[in-house]
């Protein structure tokens, strides 16, 4: 794959403007052809989330990107089937202006813009930096391309993505790459209630839990110890482990 004539679709949740998409745009387009096609607003917690009561609109920026108004998974597939010129050979999402670690992936727009790319049978990456510090997109980016030139000769699985965390470090303190697994936090705090302008009741979510499963192995422990950790998460959300048991107790059921 580490080579000019391969093609990528690049996206993200945080828009179409937003400072890390541009980055690594600029890093990928050192070893592919990188087309842009991402939500023209801040879509962070949109998931899989797709626009149906609505028409979808493409507009070509000045810079050759394109901006739809619509979510993450929404550019991917118009990406795909209507505005690249030659086929995408990898989807990348990001990077992401903040982590996707452990539950959290399940409400990412980052993540759901790479299983899109997966659904649509093209194998998919999403990157994060896990921090707010913009002066490190760069060290995600390379991490990044260090990730992509490497799937040529290892290829992922038909059924998986890749999450890529990287800590909010610049590049020389990172201390290498792991491979983790999701960790798990602790439920969120319960939304918190106040009142607009006009005495209105009005809701916000609260602040994400705290780690429940971040010991070692997990991505939470790899960021927190100054490491990137690359996830591998799978499609297909089947509890194949629990199908056996089930079968026993749905065999006893009468209809």
């Amino acid at each position: 794959m580490a080579n000019k004539q391969l093609n990528i679709l690049l996206s993200n949740d945080d828009g179409v403007n937003a400072l890390g998409i541009k980055v690594l745009y600029q890093a990928l387009s050192q070893i592919a052809n990188v087309t842009v096609v991402a939500p023209d607003r801040n879509c962070s917690g949109a998931s899989n989330s797709l626009t149906l009561l609505n028409p979808l609109r493409a507009e070509k920026l000045d810079n050759g990107f394109y901006s739809v108004n619509g979510t993450p998974t929404d550019s991917v597939h118009v990406g795909i089937s209507q505005i690249c010129q030659t086929p995408p050979d990898l989807v990348v999402a990001g990077i992401n202006h903040g982590p996707n670690l452990g539950d959290d992936t399940l409400y990412s727009g980052t993540v759901a813009a790479a299983t899109e790319g997966r659904h649509m049978g093209l194998p998919a990456v999403a990157v994060s930096l896990a921090g707010k510090d913009e002066r490190f997109f760069e060290t995600a980016a390379e991490v990044a391309v260090k990730v992509i030139n490497n799937l040529a000769n290892h290829p992922l699985e038909k059924d998986q993505i890749l999450n890529i965390n990287v800590p909010c470090l610049p590049i020389e303190a990172l201390k290498g790459i792991k491979a983790t697994r999701l960790g798990n936090r602790h439920k969120a705090e319960v939304m918190q209630k106040s009142t607009d302008p006009w005495q209105r009741d009005i809701y916000w979510y609260g602040k994400l839990g705290d780690e429940h499963d971040g010991g070692e192995g997990t991505d939470f422990h790899a960021i927190k110890h100054g490491y990137a950790a690359i996830t591998p998460l799978t499609v297909d959300m089947t509890a194949h482990k629990s199908l056996n048991n089930m079968k026993k107790w749905i065999s006893e059921l009468k209809l």
